[in-house]
């Protein structure tokens, strides 16, 4: 089977959509063929990046993906018109959701063409949009539900996200195409250190490390990183340092707050990790946070990669995200926009060594019993063959 996998974001680009998309494009590869269509990549200046070609577009070979010359482009969303001639050479179109621009496309194409199969990865809702953007998505809002209509089978990372999200409707009346389909993590590249396995905190001045990892720019505002850091500064020892492995244009802003409530030196800016750097920081950490404050927040495969290297965990109260673990198992689900109770779940975790050391237990069980990519992948494998 040729497939066109088409998604608004696309590594080295960092970001949930992006990275779940190559670990779509790697499972389906075993059995099919793969192209992964996406926007050129932008600088920093907002421009197109190293990517940029005088034709409209630059391929990857080795990886078949082909990233286009957006004829719009805000934020995340852009319309790539040239897609509507290049999937006529696709049996099945796999379109990650939300894409503004160019789902309209896909839309359009599969009116003309009934016959060509559509499967579509729902993400995250778009809430909190700007002025503009929200003016721009209209198009895309208005043919939502036609576009799911004529989709064969809707895949998501949580149904507990669907069932709260901005499609629950649409969900409650066509339940049977729905497929749940979590994220996976690498558990070989991922694991814990053999040395340091779910070791203890011996020493009484070691200092405890809280990690949090994410992009650090506008388009995800919705991390919460605000909140960590009020949570940080108020913690009642002082024997603690926190990691935040990322990089994006809110970094200046976050240094800031940082020294506006007295935690600089205890703030450590790593830029952004990947391979073994990435690893290494996980195994390095006592305790990982994901503070998210909204649902454009879906599930986190940041917990996944986290709980693979026997870190418990504490995270948001939000559908899809509360999903992934369970609460007081693997780790402690907290209050969005609460940084006194984030506070609190960080001291509980942190001055409880035996909590500690069983929640990284129970998390690296969890990932190798529900989220190793062997199970993930022969789940995706399946819809694909029905």
């Amino acid at each position: 089977m040729k497939i066109a996998q088409i998604v608004c974001v696309y590594p080295p680009y960092a970001g949930g959509i992006g990275t779940s998309a190559l670990q779509f494009a790697q499972t389906l590869s075993k059995e099919h063929e793969v192209t992964t269509f996406t926007p050129l990549l932008k600088s920093e200046n907002g421009d197109a990046g190293p990517n940029t070609a005088s034709d409209s577009a630059t391929a990857d070979s080795s990886n078949n993906i082909v990233r286009l010359r957006p004829l719009l482009r805000y934020g995340n969303g852009s319309m790539l018109c040239q897609l509507f001639r290049r999937l006529k050479k696709f049996d099945t179109i796999y379109l990650h959701y939300p894409y503004f621009g160019t789902a309209e496309i896909v839309w359009l194409y599969k009116i003309f063409h009934p016959r060509a199969k559509l499967i579509i990865h729902y993400h995250m809702d778009t809430a909190d949009l700007s002025g503009a953007a929200k003016i721009l998505s209209w198009p895309a809002r208005l043919i939502r539900n036609s576009l799911f209509n004529s989709a064969a089978a809707i895949t998501c990372a949580s149904l507990d996200y669907i069932e709260n999200s901005q499609i629950a409707r649409y969900y409650a009346a066509h339940k049977n195409k729905f497929q749940e389909i979590p994220f996976g993590v690498d558990t070989d590249k991922f694991k814990p250190t053999e040395k340091s396995n779910f070791a203890s905190l011996p020493d009484a001045d070691k200092i405890k490390n809280i990690l949090f990892v994410g992009g650090l720019d506008k388009a995800h505002y919705f991390k919460g990183l605000s909140y960590l850091l009020e949570a940080a500064a108020h913690l009642p020892f002082s024997d603690w340092q926190l990691t935040l492995a990322g990089s994006g244009d809110l970094q200046p802003q976050y240094e800031e707050e940082a020294a506006k409530l007295g935690i600089a030196r205890q703030v450590k800016f790593t830029g952004r990790l990947d391979g073994d750097g990435l690893t290494r920081t996980y195994q390095a950490a006592d305790l990982f946070v994901l503070p998210s404050i909204n649902s454009h927040e879906a599930f986190g495969i940041v917990l996944l990669e986290a709980m693979a290297c026997g870190v418990p965990v504490i995270a948001s109260n939000l559908p899809g995200v509360r999903a992934v673990f369970s609460d007081g198992i693997q780790g402690l689900i907290c209050s969005p926009k609460n940084s006194e109770d984030l506070k609190n779940k960080i001291v509980r975790v942190l001055t409880d060594e035996n909590l500690r050391q069983k929640m990284g237990r129970a998390g690296r069980e969890l990932v190798l019993e529900k989220y190793s990519l062997e199970k993930v992948s022969a789940k995706l494998l399946q819809i694909f063959k029905e």
